[in-house]
């Protein structure tokens, strides 16, 4: 299974990089985790965005969401002809915000492009690829996602503070890619996101293989969101970057 950061930039686009979106290849087969602002440019440099047989939305929060209305566009338009309707998984509700998001009638929506679908606690099966979600802690309705292909799994966090629940999705994952938009602080609100040094004591504690720090914010210092994990983490430690792609 490879992974290609598409978008890696937290909250909103950085000037190195859209913001959140993954590509997940296996056996033929693409997904993507999120589709932030800018993504879908972006991702045209590493793929057909023709051939991708499934989203995966964490969550409704625009840094994560707001390109399914550009692709909307790409797939509604193509001149070869409308493309064929694929998955979109997300939390409730995801239907009809983004019609809303593109000002469109909520029938039909962008229900001839996609099929709209909820994310379910037992395992959603795309291709080679089987998909488990947890819910997390973030102000809106939230889930961090595992991949597993090929015997090999990635979990993902979407936007989260530190909780269990992560932790228990993400045992034995060979790869997390887990937000830090948090430098270490007193005044950090609880339940919205991680310091570097909170996803590594995560990662610790579900046993992956190697960490990937990414939804990271344009203000900080991005060396300073390692070094925080670096103290915690003690296997293989990277940031994410516009373009990297790892094979897990």
């Amino acid at each position: 299974m490879r992974l290609t950061v598409v978008g890696w930039a937290g909250s909103f686009p950085g000037p190195d990089s859209p913001a959140s979106s993954y590509l997940l290849e296996h056996e033929g087969s693409a997904i993507l985790l999120d589709m932030g602002n800018g993504s879908l440019g972006a991702l045209q440099r590493y793929a057909d965005i023709y051939a991708i047989d499934a989203v995966f939305l964490s969550h409704l929060h625009v840094d994560h969401c707001i390109d399914l209305c550009s692709y909307y566009v790409a797939r509604k338009y193509c001149p070869r002809g409308a493309a064929q309707r694929i998955p979109v998984f997300g939390p409730s509700g995801t239907a009809d915000r983004m019609a809303a998001a593109y000002g469109l009638p909520l029938k039909p929506g962008m229900h001839d492009e996609f099929n709209f679908m909820r994310h379910d606690p037992d395992p959603t099966v795309v291709g080679p690829f089987s998909i488990e979600t947890t819910r997390v802690a973030h102000p809106v309705e939230t889930y961090a996602i595992k991949v597993t292909a090929g015997g090999r799994s990635i979990v993902y966090s979407g936007d989260t503070g530190p909780t269990d629940s992560l932790v228990e999705l993400g045992q034995g994952a060979d790869l997390a890619l887990f937000e830090a938009s948090f430098l270490a602080g007193p005044d950090n609100p609880t339940d919205l996101h991680l310091t570097g040094g909170q996803a590594a004591d995560l990662a610790m504690r579900a046993g992956v293989g190697r960490l990937m720090l990414t939804h990271l914010v344009a203000w900080n210092d991005n060396e300073q969101v390692r070094a925080e994990a670096a103290e915690v983490y003690d296997g293989e430690l990277m940031v994410a970057s516009s373009g990297l792609q790892v094979e897990i």
